[in-house]
């Protein structure tokens, strides 16, 4: 071959691009397909959401700004709730709202975790499905419904039964001083109690059929017993159900109209469960469409940001336990 052909085909052959020009040309060639339509699709729901989250912290803001001027922390520390002289303090409501929600946690979470474990590792399948339905139908029942049942039913059978019992046999203990009223913060709790055990036991009983039938196995092989056997599986599971138990404290937390009906809406703080009380949610529905002065407006608002920061903390302060518990881990197995 001649020094000339030689010349030619090298000037016909392609050059080798740089990284750059690589670069951009895969970029040019990549097309916008359905996984890219998805993932952008989820990146502007989580978006909203977020929006919606500082949209309403902003607005609930704003609202409390006149309170927040005029009494600052104190609003936190203060006892008085009257609208007339304008004197407002939040503690009572805070105060109820913890003790109903713990209370309510209390006596729902050893019912739900036992119901979640016979329904997924002892009951019969047939069986299971049942009464796993039956009780999430609790959960689409209105929180109206549950209030009326307790005025009219769970009342009266605490004032006439329960209450008359508690006070005479351990009525020593301060939790349990006062009078059998039927209303007030031992029948808001039972309430509540009832309301969140559906969303407890649904979510926990899921995740325990989610644990692989492989390590009930690797336990049974070792030797352990079926009770030991299904320990090993609530330890795998124990993040799960700790998500589930958050989710229902957040509900206990927020409930309204069912704890307005049952617990006597007064703001006194008293260490015993028979003595009338209110949350924060009870005070907001009760005055909020009566609130013609600009303060006590602004105190519900203020009321309504306290409910909100609490939440936030409960629902942080879970988390590290969740992640705590979890040692970080993701999977539910604890396997890589």
């Amino acid at each position: 071959m001649t020094a000339a052909a030689r010349a030619g085909e090298a000037a016909l052959a392609p050059t080798p691009a740089s990284p750059g020009a690589r670069a951009q040309t895969r970029a040019l060639e990549r097309r916008f397909g359905a996984d890219d339509a998805f993932a952008l699709a989820l990146r502007l729901a989580s978006l909203v959401v977020l929006a919606a989250i500082v949209l309403l912290f902003v607005e609930t803001w704003r609202g409390a700004t006149p309170a927040l001027g005029h009494y600052g922390l104190g609003f936190l520390a203060g006892t008085d709730w009257d609208p007339v002289a304008e004197r407002f303090g939040a503690l009572p409501y805070v105060y109820g709202t913890l003790v109903t929600s713990a209370l309510a946690l209390l006596v729902a979470v050893p019912f739900s975790i036992g119901s979640a474990v016979f329904l997924a590792e002892i009951a019969p399948p047939r069986l299971g499905v049942v009464v796993s339905f039956m009780i999430e139908l609790l959960a689409s029942i209105p929180s109206i419904v549950y209030g009326l049942w307790g005025v009219f039913v769970l009342a009266p059978f605490l004032r006439t039964s329960v209450e008359p019992w508690l006070i005479a046999h351990v009525g020593f203990i301060p939790l349990f001083q006062g009078f059998p009223f039927g209303i007030g913060i031992l029948p808001a709790g039972l309430v509540l109690a009832i309301m969140i055990v559906p969303t407890i036991t649904s979510i926990s009983r899921e995740i325990l059929r989610a644990i692989p039938q492989s390590l009930r196995g690797a336990a049974l092989a070792l030797g352990a017993t079926r009770s030991e056997a299904i320990g090993v599986t609530l330890d795998a599971a124990r993040p799960g159900i700790l998500g589930a138990v958050i989710l229902g404290l957040g509900r206990a937390l927020g409930e309204t109209m069912a704890v307005t009906m049952v617990i006597g809406n007064t703001n006194h703080i008293s260490l015993s469960l028979l003595s009338p009380g209110a949350t924060m949610a009870s005070v907001i529905a009760n005055e909020f469409t009566e609130a013609v002065g600009k303060l006590h407006l602004a105190a519900l608002f203020e009321v309504a940001l306290v409910l909100f920061l609490v939440t936030l903390i409960v629902n942080a302060a879970a988390r590290l336990i969740v992640l705590t518990t979890a040692g970080g881990r993701r999977d539910v197995a604890g396997a890589a």
